[in-house]
């Protein structure tokens, strides 16, 4: 870390600084300038104490931090882009992943008819909420126990993998019964006992950033479940609550590009949450290729007008079909190609 002092500080409130460094830990080397003290602070800032403390001395203006305090979630640790293993479907690497199916299980006919369409048009996960967190509790909730069966029975049939959302640490031994991937939403990003829960069930991990989650609170969330023994984490940009109401959130295709520089983790792009509105997805999936993307995650339905969540957001069977051709060319220019 490195502490600046303000302009006039005296020789005695710097070594009052310099003591209080050597306190914590760290090895003080001071630059001592006409005007202005700069102490380096030198030590791993990341497992020490730290020294933000120092910042309720009057002569210290500001302590900047030098490393990274997700330490497994960044490429210091690990400058190699992650691979993961979801049941024999590789997600990162050269490859891209389609994740589709519909926001909420509804029926047996409705999943199936969707599992057969998103897998004929390239995908190789089925996403599908059982539970469903709704802001009002008068929306559908999702079939909980029924739907987790209809998504094992579906992979069955197809034999796509299959993601789903755990809402509650109670529900995480029994969604992971099914679940190739444990998918934690926005609105538990930063519910740290559930993310710790997920992480021991030693299941593949999909995090959605926070509704208004910074960047690095997303990097700091998916460092719990690294920390707790858990490699197997995808990063998921889902879009977030800014000001403008033209779309349902804004989906930040700058964090996809951050992420892919300051992390290792596969960054997976929900655009369909991302924006709330189906005629914007396509654009949206380009976008999200282009920014370095290692995979979509897409919600698609029979029939949008009539779903029981969220159908304003969900393509159409056709929709998806067309979305996975427009996007080939990104795909090509970019050196990716779909994940089989």
């Amino acid at each position: 870390m490195i502490i600046v002092l303000r302009p006039g500080a005296s020789r005695e409130q710097i070594d009052e600084v310099i003591t209080e460094i050597r306190t914590l830990g760290y090895e003080p080397s001071p630059i001592i300038g006409v005007a202005q003290t700069v102490v380096a602070a030198i030590g791993d800032e990341r497992t020490q104490h730290t020294l933000e403390s120092l910042n309720v001395l009057p002569q210290v203006e500001r302590v900047i931090r030098v490393q990274k305090r997700y330490k497994l979630a960044s490429r210091e640790s690990h400058p190699e882009d992650t691979v993961i293993d979801v049941a024999g479907v590789p997600v990162g690497g050269p490859g891209f992943t389609l994740m589709a199916g519909p926001c909420s299980v509804e029926s047996a006919e409705q999943l199936f008819a969707t599992a057969d369409a998103v897998k004929a048009a390239g995908a190789t996960i089925l996403r599908g909420g059982a539970y469903k967190p709704r802001t009002s509790p008068y929306e559908f909730q999702g079939l909980g126990k029924e739907g987790l069966r209809l998504l094992r029975e579906a992979r069955d049939r197809t034999g796509l993998r299959i993601i789903t959302e755990v809402l509650s640490e109670r529900d995480v031994e029994h969604v992971a019964e099914t679940a190739d991937i444990l998918q934690i939403g926005a609105r538990n990003a930063q519910n740290f006992q559930l993310l710790i829960e997920c992480a021991r069930s030693g299941k593949p991990v999909l995090l959605k950033r926070g509704l208004s989650e910074r960047i690095e609170e997303w990097l700091l969330a998916s460092e719990y479940l690294l920390a707790h023994g858990n490699p197997n984490v995808m990063l998921c940009e889902r879009g977030i609550r800014t000001f403008e109401t033209y779309t349902r959130n804004t989906l930040d295709l700058g964090a996809v590009a951050i992420a892919k520089r300051e992390s290792h983790l596969p960054v997976i792009v929900d655009p369909s949450q991302g924006c709330g509105r189906a005629d914007l997805v396509i654009a949206l999936c380009a976008g999200a290729v282009a920014m370095g993307a290692d995979g979509l995650l897409i919600e698609v339905h029979p029939n949008p007008a009539e779903a029981w969540s969220d159908g304003q957001q969900q393509v159409t069977f056709e929709g998806f079909r067309r979305l996975v051709e427009t996007i080939r060319p990104f795909l090509a220019a970019a050196g990716r190609q779909p994940a089989a």
